[in-house]
């Protein structure tokens, strides 16, 4: 038997595109936020433990939110990204003050985490349908000569905003549904001639078809994952950082293709049908009221998700 998973919440972004603290701004009459919906649909398909991953000086803000509201029915826990917290004979830049990263985020629960969890960011809205599925692999799967992956996979067409571009991982599978790349994609958006991304600061523009399976950072991970990030952190120092000193960042997407790439894991990807919304941009915030209002509308919610 694999032990509990655990649910761990990416939430020390700065929110720079966003302007502010986009996480805990509320989103519907009865004052939830995204992330209430993310964890309510966690706790149905049976997680118990959630750990967040967030900026030590937002801790306040943080437990006054979900402390008292979904800490009522799942056991909440926290883990602080700092800057700092990096290996042995490391040096942070002059300069620098942006995180490190989603792969430095999971490397910051090192000690919360001895199992299997699955990660998501806390400003997406994922669905249930994301959850169930997730949950439902990782406590079926156990690592054998491969670490055993999951990932939920997400129609590219239902995860763009009108608003500008987003950020997406694009995917490419086997027959038999199995990750065997995942590459960065940082500006896409809808272009005349269909969804589209870019590299060149929008000099040319490839089509991506609207189909494509992209990933959203929602992913099912072994125990053992805590182990290989914290392995490839100081060749990220070593090697990554030197070439870009202020932005440069330590991504769970690139170090699972690495590890894909090197026969050490396999990902099954999990196909998921809802709709994303989230607050990339202030712009969004009036589409997400109305989307997760409809939601509720049509009984997919109760009225007040925390009672």
């Amino acid at each position: 038997m694999t032990k509990e998973p655990t649910l761990i919440i990416m939430a020390a972004g700065m929110g720079s595109r966003y302007g502010g603290l986009k996480q805990v701004e509320k989103m519907t009459d009865t004052g939830e936020i995204i992330l209430d919906f993310s964890l309510y649909d966690a706790m149905m398909a049976g997680f118990q433990r959630a750990v967040f991953v967030i900026r030590e000086e937002h801790r306040e803000i943080f437990r006054e939110l979900v402390d008292e509201r979904a800490g009522r029915f799942m056991k909440i826990e926290y883990a602080y990204q700092k800057l700092d917290d990096i290996p042995e004979g490391a040096v942070i830049p002059e300069g620098r003050q942006k995180p490190w990263g989603t792969g430095h985020a999971i490397y910051a629960c090192r000690e919360l985490i001895d199992g299997p969890f699955a990660v998501i960011n806390a400003d997406d809205y994922y669905g249930p349908e994301g959850f169930a599925s997730i949950y439902d692999y990782l406590v079926s799967h156990e690592d054998g000569e491969k670490m055993k992956l999951c990932m939920a996979g997400y129609i590219l067409a239902n995860t763009i905003t009108e608003n500008g571009h987003v950020a997406r991982g694009v995917c490419e599978m086997d027959e038999n549904g199995y990750l065997t790349s995942i590459t960065e994609r940082t500006k896409i958006m809808r272009q005349p001639e269909g969804i589209s991304f870019t590299e060149d600061d929008g000099k040319s523009w490839t089509v991506l078809p609207e189909d494509t399976l992209v990933s959203m950072n929602f992913w099912g991970l072994s125990g053992a994952m805590i182990d290989r990030i914290g392995d490839g952190l100081g060749e990220f120092f070593e090697k990554e950082v030197p070439g870009n000193p202020l932005k440069s960042e330590y991504l769970l997407p690139s170090i699972i293709d690495r590890l894909i790439r090197e026969g050490k894991a396999e990902v099954k990807v999990l196909q998921c049908h809802e709709k994303w919304c989230g607050v990339t941009y202030k712009e969004d915030k009036e589409d997400v009221k109305n989307a997760l209002q409809s939601k509720k509308d049509k009984g997919l919610y109760p009225p007040k998700l925390w009672k």
